[in-house]
């Protein structure tokens, strides 16, 4: 798929940080820089030396665009795209929350859109992206988002748009989730007399290290969870307090995943 590429050339509407690790994961694959064109008002040093077209005229047909811009900068940035809009060249969006829609009202309902969510371990390779296209996105098309976003992680396939905000509120949000995951228990470590270091340290290993062996283990999450708890001993205890049907991770998780997922509805809006 990614011949469409080489042949025709690829945009990238924004290089952040999303948009680099991206961009590193192309050129590693074997993208040539000089097929790709990336428009950047202020470029890292990495960016300047990657040798890609850099902030110049861009082709004509691309076979992709990828808009890389945070969502309260798309108005800024389209117009200088825009004009690649009603043909063959697909847009590709990672923007949390601009619906597919609002891309066709842009670049006119003839354009192929796919709209992904990806998320921020794609920084190191270890993201998933979920992604889901009007209908003028063909397989084709589908398969080459696959195969570009499949550069810093997994892909997965959506029935329809309307799935979006949940993932959003599960993937796309979820890393932050994890992340106070590894403040709150280091800071119960702290509670219970570890240096704060320490506690760091610890949290950050355990959580790190669980999830590698979530992601290797051809068991499940629930019994991974069984297979350390020995009834009546301290994870269990801990697990009475964590897994209370009323105050316990389940209806904390679903009211935190519910209000993830309004916003995103609302912001769609």
């Amino acid at each position: 798929m990614l011949d469409r590429v080489k042949d025709r050339g690829l945009v990238l509407l924004g290089c952040g940080k999303m948009g680099s690790a991206m961009l590193e994961g192309w050129l590693a694959q074997g993208v040539p820089p000089g097929s790709v064109h990336v428009i950047e008002p202020y470029p890292s040093d990495w960016l300047k030396s990657t040798g890609v077209h850099l902030n110049e005229p861009l082709p004509a047909a691309p076979a992709i665009v990828l808009l890389a811009v945070k969502p309260q900068m798309m108005g800024a940035a389209l117009p200088q795209v825009v004009a690649l809009g009603g043909g063959g060249t697909l847009f590709l969006s990672i923007a949390a929350g601009t619906t597919i829609a609002s891309f066709e009202e842009t670049f006119g309902a003839a354009t192929p859109i796919i709209r992904a969510m990806p998320n921020t371990p794609a920084a190191v390779g270890r993201g998933i992206s979920a992604i889901t296209g009007n209908p003028r996105a063909t397989e084709a098309d589908l398969q080459l988002a696959e195969a570009l976003l499949s550069a810093v992680g997994q892909v997965v396939r959506l029935e329809g748009e309307h799935q979006m905000d949940a993932v959003t509120a599960v993937s796309g949000s979820g890393p932050a989730y994890v992340f106070h995951l590894i403040e709150a228990l280091a800071a119960a470590g702290e509670a219970e007399g570890l240096p704060a270091p320490l506690a760091m340290q610890l949290a950050r290993a355990t959580v790190c290290g669980a999830g590698e062996l979530a992601q290797q283990s051809p068991e499940t999450a629930s019994q991974l969870r069984i297979n350390v708890t020995s009834p009546g001993g301290t994870t269990a205890a801990a697990l009475a307090v964590l897994m209370d049907a009323e105050t316990g991770f389940p209806p904390l998780l679903r009211r935190a995943v519910k209000a993830a997922a309004d916003r995103g509805r609302e912001l769609g809006k």
